[in-house]
């Protein structure tokens, strides 16, 4: 499987590259903005395309030429204010979804945020990120795609562990970046993840057999 990683210089996506890339089943291209970005991926083997999520949705469809899944791992980043989050986490997700069944790209895993789905627990001062995830989250079930939504918990640098908690509803918890990409690149042709959304934190179970949960 081709899977375009979309948010390839974030922190989760820059390791679902490296999964990607390392994988004996899949092979990668990465979706960056900046040409360094391209460069230093390029420099590592690495399929890279120039895509911005504020252009059109054409210049986005032309980078999946080949491309057999998506992942959607893109974020505005903290340091922006709410007007970014919109355009880049929700009008360049449903651009990305928009582009994906131009492209004839079927397969679609989106990483989203723990909570977006439950309005009553949302933080005030974070109620518009939440909103944003949400609706993304609702306009990617509506589309022609075969999606998976994954809602990690607080996100950790330290290593991962391989084992998680995986369900529609979860406590609220933490989880390494690391183990967030590997259960994005075992969701990619795992069945019982196709159509499915769920909550993602750190538990007991190995990311494979967790998914049986679903």
């Amino acid at each position: 499987m081709k899977v375009l990683v979309v948010g390839a210089n974030g922190q989760i996506g820059e390791k679902v590259v490296d999964l990607l890339q390392e994988s004996q089943e899949h092979a990668v291209r990465a979706l960056v903005r900046k040409q360094e970005q391209a460069d230093n991926f390029s420099a590592k083997g690495i399929d890279t395309y120039l895509g911005d999520l504020e252009g059109s949705v054409d210049s986005l469809a032309a980078a999946m030429e080949g491309i057999d899944a998506v992942v959607f791992s893109a974020g505005s980043g903290g340091a922006t204010g709410y007007d970014k989050t919109i355009l880049i986490d929700l009008d360049g997700a449903v651009k990305t979804m928009e582009a994906a069944e131009q492209a004839g790209v079927s397969r679609f895993v989106m990483v989203s945020s723990i909570l977006s789905n439950t309005r009553e627990k949302w933080a005030e001062g974070m109620k518009p990120y939440y909103a944003v995830k949400r609706y993304a989250d609702q306009i990617l079930k509506q589309m022609d795609l075969t999606y998976t939504i994954i809602r990690p918990g607080a996100l950790k640098n330290e290593a991962g562990t391989g084992k998680v908690n995986l369900a529609e509803h979860v406590t609220p918890g933490s989880i390494p970046r690391e183990d967030v990409a590997k259960v994005v690149v075992a969701s990619l042709d795992n069945k019982k993840a196709e159509n499915q959304e769920f909550d993602l934190v750190s538990g007991e179970t190995p990311i494979e057999k967790a998914f049986t949960q679903l």
